[in-house]
């Protein structure tokens, strides 16, 4: 009978510590995870509808795949397949050979307040067909709330969004 004590006494106790062991201090949380994204159309070509401060682009653009995930520290990994003007005078294709992205946060500010934070990357290549891969990091606010990822132009300033996470 003592040993069945024991036995589960040692049982509850290893489980409290296994339970209680914080995260690997490599293992950041994923904040964002997205397998989908929409290119600018409609009412949000243009600067007239921006999205947490970032204006559309001037021409409509459409996306075949967009996705990637952003973690707590900043990692941001982005993937677009086909982020092209479906314009018959561009032959749908991408007419730059790069792109930027953005990451937006609700945030808290000073005086805690409610703002946005726009966090934009160093651009990264992108092929005709509109494809491509960066895997880099930005500094993210505390807290980031809500965070959008956004495909920007690579020298507009403001950035001007192609993509943006959602469908």
């Amino acid at each position: 009978m003592r040993r069945k004590i024991a036995a589960v006494f040692m049982l509850v106790v290893v489980s409290v510590f296994v339970l209680a062991t914080p995260q690997d201090a490599d293992d950041q949380g994923t904040i964002l995870q997205f397998s989908t994204m929409t290119g600018v159309t409609g009412p949000y070509v243009g600067p007239t509808n921006p999205i947490r401060g970032v204006p559309g682009g001037g021409l409509p653009w459409i996306i075949a795949d967009g996705r990637g995930h952003l973690k707590s520290n900043g990692e941001l990994k982005l993937r677009t397949r086909g982020l092209v003007l479906p314009d018959p005078a561009f032959h749908f294709t991408n007419p730059l050979p790069d792109f930027r992205a953005v990451v937006s946060c609700q945030s808290i500010d000073a005086n805690n307040h409610p703002t946005v934070v726009n966090v934009i990357t160093e651009p990264f290549p992108a092929d005709t067909a509109g494809n491509s891969d960066v895997k880099t990091t930005v500094s993210l606010p505390q807290p980031c709330i809500g965070p959008i990822i956004f495909v920007v132009h690579p020298t507009s300033d403001p950035p001007r969004w192609f993509a943006v996470t959602g469908n």
